[in-house]
């Protein structure tokens, strides 16, 4: 009997053990990934089911090693794992990976004729026929797998051909997954040759070896029938409910310059609410330079590695202009209150502070905060956040998609040592020039990479539109653009991207970068936030930066770009470039800035007035210091799509001849012009179109010179 005995402990305790290997590997579905997406909770503590996310996308393959040629190469299209062959067809392939595993999500967008109505097939566990198969528009967007805006395309005010497409319905898979695309219509990789090109970005989750994944089929949709609907429900109508006992914490109050409005909670709980309204007499300036710290577990003198210090606009999604949003974690309402939803638990004592950096006062008229219970264990981790604005920042001279003149480079939004989850991220920028401000692609480093496990193909298909369009997405629950009017023209930009499933665990550090690449030269302010959870880490560039949350805001484009006359020692006039003068308006043609080191341009640049018809009309303003007489000169560019054209300074008209073969400047002797003080205006008409395909003429505006001034 004690041999039998004996014998049957081994199994007793391998089945205990099975048990308890049971216990710890939830099991993961639709179901549970779908639950997973809507508790904010799961954010703050370090997942239990030990997971990494990486990203395919169709980035550009050029792009090798930091150290090689092609490191910003930037023909993100239609670039493919390989092609393989059903029947007589082309299938590409965007994705191959082993699992256990899930899609979490999933963005597309195409140019092209008859582009996007090409085959998308998802085959998981090595099955030769997919799971998944139809129109790519359909399965990511036209609710085929689930309801907006689980599947959705952004932004609704966009055309739907110029649109982002975005799938964040979770497709599991226990053993592989493959991804691919077919159509007649793409003739090579990277479309160089015409016909279809197609730009992806799928982001994975991949699970340790013995995790417990069911895979997705019919059946297990059908089996989610229930929580699919209510998941999409509850994200579209954005309900930010909080499931736990809370205290109600008023903080509000008049802030001076320097002072600071704080208070402090001490024991186990957590943050679930934060609702903040200013009011200043420069309210866009108070929304930079009020700045919400939070401060956890802080013991005698020890500041705490991870803390909360952002602009408050910033914090919720807004930047310096109020602009209504709501998403899954912020809501600006119409009325201007503030509001985020990031739980940020603390073990021991957290202190919530609103620190007025500015020269007014600052009055905080409604402002609250929500504490709720928080059993702190092992996997906690506190909420942090990362800003910092690079001022006049000085982005890419490109010629073509082929060459480059000056240079991209990567941008450091933060660098992160530790154990942690990124969570998302936002930047608010003003552009300065008419064109898109940023063609860059993040390069995301996980756990010491080499090569990021996530490259993207374009600022704003990272964040989750396309084609840079400037047309506003407030309502979606993971994406934003509450104002994109500086998108293709002077103005004021807010994009954000909150991450749910597609959440990024770190063991050791992560690295995010952004490139920075423009199809012109331009100076901008671009400032973004990162927000995370981390345990036991640090932020690497954790320094606040305090003098960009003090610096004045831009509101206008001579905020960054002076049309002050550039005046000499002795304080005479000198020049003025046509790129620093005011746009004020054109009855015809598009007005942008051409950027060139081949034509001698002055800084290598030129305004330019394109596609102008006869008796069109420019008109352009810049600034004097003073009332003066001076012999002026122009300096302009001959093309031979060019005419003529009557140039009107302060009232003094003289006709210009551009027209010819050959690409090359000329100087034209204005004569003696008389500056005003303060605004001096220029007026270009279209006297001669020389006979072409379309009659139309192209201007170049270089610069003015200025001779001695004349009293």
């Amino acid at each position: 009997m004690k041999k039998s005995y004996l014998l049957l402990l081994p199994i007793i305790l391998f089945s205990l053990i099975s048990f308890k290997t049971l216990l710890d590997n939830k099991i993961i579905s639709i179901d549970s990934l779908l639950q997973d997406m809507t508790d904010r909770d799961n954010l703050a503590r370090f997942p239990e089911s030990d997971y990494t996310c990486a990203q395919f996308s169709s980035y550009d393959r050029a792009t090798v090693a930091p150290d090689q040629d092609g490191w910003f190469a930037n023909w993100d299209r239609s670039m493919f794992i390989r092609t393989e062959k059903r029947g007589d067809k082309n299938e590409y392939v965007m994705m191959d990976t082993s699992g256990p595993g899930s899609i979490v999500r999933f963005w597309m967008t195409f140019a092209g004729k008859d582009s996007g109505k090409g085959i998308l097939r998802i085959y998981l566990d090595n099955n030769t026929e997919p799971v998944i198969e139809g129109s790519a528009m359909e399965i990511l967007s036209g609710g085929i797998l689930a309801d907006s805006p689980l599947s959705a395309s952004v932004s609704q005010l966009t055309k739907y051909e110029m649109r982002g497409h975005n799938l964040y319905f979770p497709i599991p898979y226990a053993k592989h997954c493959k991804v691919t695309y077919q159509s007649d219509n793409i003739k090579d990789a990277g479309a160089k040759t015409g016909g279809e090109a197609v730009y992806y970005n799928i982001n994975y989750r991949t699970y340790k070896k013995d995790a417990q994944v069911i895979s997705y089929s019919a059946e297990e949709k059908n089996n989610a029938k229930k929580i699919a609907p209510a998941t999409a429900n509850q994200l579209a109508q954005l309900q930010k409910t909080i499931n736990v006992p809370t205290e109600k914490h008023a903080l509000t109050g008049e802030i001076k310059p320097n002072a600071k409005l704080s208070f402090s909670f001490k024991g186990s709980k957590a943050i679930r609410k934060i609702s903040i309204k200013l009011s200043a007499k420069n309210l866009e300036q108070a929304l930079r330079s009020t700045v919400l710290n939070i401060t956890y577990d802080v013991e005698g003198n020890q500041k705490s590695a991870t803390s909360v210090w952002c602009p408050v606009g910033d914090f919720f999604g807004t930047g310096y202009q109020l602009r209504e949003i709501s998403t899954w974690y912020t809501e600006v309402s119409k009325d201007g209150v503030l509001s985020a939803w990031w739980v940020m638990p603390f073990e021991k004592n957290c202190t919530v502070s609103l620190l007025n950096l500015g020269k007014q006062n600052v009055t905080v008229s409604q402002g609250e905060v929500e504490i709720g219970d928080w059993k702190w264990d092992e996997n906690s981790m506190h909420f942090g956040t990362h800003w910092k604005e690079y001022y006049h920042l000085k982005t890419g001279e490109m010629k073509n998609n082929s060459g480059m003149v000056g240079g991209p480079f990567d941008l450091n939004y933060v660098t992160l040592s530790g154990k942690g989850v990124y969570v998302g991220d936002a930047v608010t920028l003003f552009n300065t020039v008419y064109a898109w401000w940023g063609e860059g692609d993040e390069k995301i480093y996980v756990d010491g990479e080499k090569f990021p496990s996530h490259i993207g193909t374009g600022t704003e298909d990272y964040y989750g539109y396309a084609w840079c369009r400037p047309e506003k997405i407030i309502g979606h629950p993971f994406i934003a653009q509450p104002d994109g009017s500086g998108n293709f023209v002077p103005g004021y930009t807010v994009n954000s991207r909150y991450r749910s499933l597609d959440v990024i665990p770190f063991k050791t550090s992560l690295k995010f970068d952004m490139e920075m690449w423009h199809w012109t030269r331009a100076t901008i302010n671009f400032a973004p936030v990162c927000f995370y959870y981390l345990q036991n880490g640090k932020d690497q560039n954790d320094k606040p930066d305090i003098e960009g949350a003090k610096r004045a805001v831009a509101i206008n484009r001579t905020d960054i770009i002076s049309p002050v006359i550039q005046y000499n020692s002795k304080n005479k006039p000198v020049s003025i470039q046509a790129e620093s003068m005011i746009f004020e308006n054109a009855d015809g043609g598009e007005f942008a800035y051409d950027n060139s080191e081949k034509y001698g341009w002055a800084d290598n640049m030129e305004a330019n007035w394109s596609e102008a018809k006869m008796g069109n009309k420019l008109n352009m303003v810049f600034m004097s210091k003073a009332d003066c007489t001076v012999p002026t000169k122009g300096i302009f560019t001959i093309r031979n799509n060019s005419g003529k054209f009557k140039f009107t300074l302060n009232g003094k008209s003289t006709i210009i001849d551009l027209t010819g073969e050959k690409t090359t400047l000329k100087t034209v002797d204005l004569g003696a012009v008389k500056l005003n003080k303060g605004k001096n205006t220029i007026s270009v008409e279209v006297i001669d179109v020389p006979p072409s395909k379309n009659n139309t003429v192209e201007f170049g505006f270089d610069q003015l010179l200025f001779g001695l001034a004349k009293k």
